[in-house]
């Protein structure tokens, strides 16, 4: 029965464990020195309030709450599910939304693209939250 339980788990942390695989290639094609991503680093991107993106949405909390295990809000005032992969545990799982996600909100949030280094510690981040 525990088994039963657990493949859900199973199933859903493959796909984001092929996402950050590839953006560990990436990262260490960048920076040979680099080892692995660090959550703490991904917790840092998520609080900093950057001045290089839109003015409404300096920080990754502009949208989505202090706490990855909160809903966040658009600057519409839409609603945004918790980006915690605990609360969330479909999040993640399909490498083309990744990546659409994260070009759209690292432009809006950093006025630039996230480097593979900042992506993979953001999903170290919440994966972990």
């Amino acid at each position: 029965a525990l088994t039963a339980l657990a493949l859900p788990l199973t199933t859903t942390a493959a796909p984001r464990d092929d996402i950050l695989g590839q953006y560990a290639a990436a990262a260490k094609s960048a920076s040979p020195a680099f080892s692995r991503f660090s959550a703490a680093r991904g917790e840092k991107l998520h609080v900093t309030k950057f001045a290089g993106g839109k003015p409404e949405t300096p920080a990754c909390t502009s949208c989505h709450a202090d706490s990855p295990r909160s809903a966040g809000r658009t600057p519409a005032g839409k609603s945004i599910d918790p980006v915690a992969v605990s609360v969330s545990p479909t999040r993640y799982t399909d490498a083309a939304k990744v990546e659409k996600w994260f070009k759209r909100n690292c432009a809006d949030v950093l006025g630039r693209e996230c480097t593979p280094l900042e992506k993979g510690d953001w999903l170290s981040y919440v994966i972990s939250q």
